[in-house]
C-alpha cells in the first residue's frame, strides 16, 4: 500500500490531508456527518492509488523499427503495440518514446481507454538527419486517473538499435581504364575476336618481349601493341577516407566530415557494384572494410554499417609508413592536409600506379561559400603539391554535387593519361 501511496499527485495528497483534518475536526466537534465526509475524502485517493497501481502492472508493449537500417534523409517509422492483461479496467495512459534529436521530435500519445481484448497500434515517423548508431527508447507509460489524484510511471520497453547509414549518391562511369588494377599507362581492354579470349593490350615500349605482340590489335591501330596477359580485368581499388577531426570544419549534418563519409560510401558501393574489389581504409592505413567485387547487398551493408559507426579521429597529421593501397589504385577523400601529410601520402606511392584525390576545401564549410576564387591558400598549396607528386586532384566545396565531383575525377584521370579505356 505504501508503494501505491507514492503515486499520489499534489492534488491527491491535498485531498488526503483534507480528509484527515476533517476526521480530526469531527471528533472535536462531535459531528458524525463531517466524519462520513472525511471517510469518503480519505478513501477516494487511497482507492484510486490502489487501482492505478494494479493497472500499471498489467500493461505490455512492443516496438518494431521499419526498417532497422535507414539512410540519412530517408523516412523511417516506428510501430508500437500496447495491451493490458486481465479484465481490470485501465485509466488514461500517456506514452512517451525516447527519440534522439538526430531522428526527429519526441512522440507522445494519449490512450484514454485501453481495451482488454485487443492491442492498440500506434506509429510515428522518423526523419534521420545525422548518421550513427542511434538508440530509440525507452518507452515510458504514465497511468493516471480521470480526477488527477494519482499517477504512476513505468518503463514498458528499453532501447532499440537503429543504424543510420550515410546517404549514397548515384554515380555513373569509371575513371578511364578503372579495374585494370596495375596502373600502367595506356592499358586497354579489347575484344580480340570471336573464339578468342578478351585480352588487355597497350602500346609497345622499348624492352618489351616481341613474343607478346598482339598482331590483330597492331594491324587495327597501325602501331605495335603488346599483350598484358598477367593483368586481371577486375582489379582492386583502395578508397582512403580522412576522418581526422582536425582536418574538417562544420558541425552536425552540414559538416565537411559528413560530406566526406557520404562520398566515400558512394564511391565504394559504385566500384563494388561495377565488379571491383574495394578496400576502404582510414588515413592511417587501418582497414575498415574489404569487399570482393562479387556478392549481393550484404557487402554494401558491411561498408555502410562501418561508416555509420565511424567517429572522428583525434590525430593531428597523417602517418602511414607504407603504401596505404598496397599496390592498388588509390582514391583518397581528404580534408585539410598539411605539407607533411601530403609528403606522407606521396612518398610510398609508386609513380606508375594511379592515385586520385578529392580534396575538400574545408574552410568553405565554415563560411558556406563554394567558389574557386575564395578557396583557402592552404587548399591551393595542397593541390599543387599533390599534382606535383603525380596525383589527379579535384577540389570539392560545400554544396558540391557528388556525381559532378566524381565525373570531374574520372575526367582528371583521363586527362592525366594514367589509364585509357574501360569504364561503364
Amino acid at each position: 500500500m505504501l508503494r501505491a501511496l507514492s503515486g499520489l499527485t499534489t492534488r491527491g495528497r491535498c485531498l488526503l490531508a483534507a480528509g484527515v483534518a476533517a476526521a480530526a475536526c469531527s471528533f472535536v466537534l462531535n459531528e458524525r456527518d463531517l466524519l462520513r465526509v472525511a471517510v469518503f475524502v480519505v478513501a477516494l485517493p487511497l482507492l484510486v492509488a490502489y487501482f492505478i497501481s494494479a493497472t500499471r502492472l498489467k500493461l505490455g508493449a512492443a516496438r518494431a523499427l521499419r526498417p532497422d537500417r535507414v539512410s540519412v534523409g530517408s523516412p523511417g517509422e516506428v510501430q508500437l503495440e500496447l495491451w493490458r492483461n486481465g479484465r481490470l479496467p485501465a485509466g488514461e495512459v500517456l506514452l512517451e518514446d525516447g527519440v534522439p534529436y538526430a531522428l526527429g521530435s519526441r512522440p507522445r500519445f494519449v490512450v484514454e481507454r485501453l481495451p482488454h481484448d485487443r492491442r492498440v497500434a500506434l506509429r510515428y515517423p522518423l526523419q534521420p538527419v545525422l548518421r550513427g548508431i542511434q538508440q530509440v527508447g525507452p518507452l515510458r507509460a504514465t497511468i493516471t486517473d480521470p480526477f488527477g489524484l494519482c499517477e504512476f510511471e513505468r518503463e514498458l520497453i528499453g532501447h532499440s538499435r537503429l543504424v543510420v547509414v550515410p546517404k549514397v549518391a548515384g554515380l555513373w562511369g569509371l575513371p578511364s581504364g578503372a579495374g585494370i588494377g596495375a596502373g600502367d599507362d595506356g592499358s586497354i581492354r579489347l575484344h580480340a575476336g570471336q573464339g578468342e579470349s578478351d585480352v588487355i593490350v597497350r602500346q609497345y615500349r622499348q624492352g618489351d618481349d616481341l613474343r607478346k605482340v598482339h598482331w590483330r590489335s597492331t594491324a587495327r591501330r597501325d602501331e605495335i601493341m603488346v599483350r598484358v596477359e598477367e593483368r586481371p580485368w577486375r582489379g582492386g581499388t583502395t578508397v582512403l577516407l580522412d576522418h581526422r577531426a582536425a582536418a574538417h570544419h562544420g558541425t552536425g549534418p552540414a559538416a565537411s566530415l559528413e560530406w566526406a563519409v557520404s562520398f566515400a560510401a558512394s564511391v565504394s558501393l559504385h566500384l563494388r557494384r561495377s565488379g571491383h574489389r574495394v578496400r576502404l581504409i582510414t588515413e592511417h592505413g587501418q582497414t575498415l572494410a574489404d569487399t570482393p567485387g562479387e556478392g549481393g547487398e550484404h557487402y554494401d551493408n558491411v561498408v555502410l554499417d562501418v561508416l555509420a559507426a565511424l567517429q572522428p579521429a583525434h590525430q593531428r597529421d597523417i602517418t602511414l609508413g607504407h603504401d596505404p593501397a598496397e599496390g592498388q589504385e588509390l582514391i583518397a577523400v581528404l580534408g585539410t592536409v598539411s605539407n607533411e601529410s601530403v609528403h606522407e601520402l606521396s612518398r610510398y606511392r609508386p609513380r606508375g600506379i594511379r592515385s586520385l584525390a578529392v580534396l575538400l576545401d574545408t574552410p568553405g564549410w565554415s563560411s558556406g561559400v563554394n567558389r574557386p576564387e575564395t578557396r583557402a591558400a592552404a587548399t591551393e598549396e595542397s593541390v599543387a603539391l599533390l599534382r606535383a607528386a603525380g596525383w589527379g586532384v579535384v577540389v570539392a566545396g560545400p554544396g558540391s554535387p557528388m556525381p559532378q565531383v566524381w565525373a570531374e575525377l574520372c575526367q582528371t584521370a583521363t586527362r592525366r593519361g594514367t589509364l585509357i579505356g574501360g569504364g561503364l
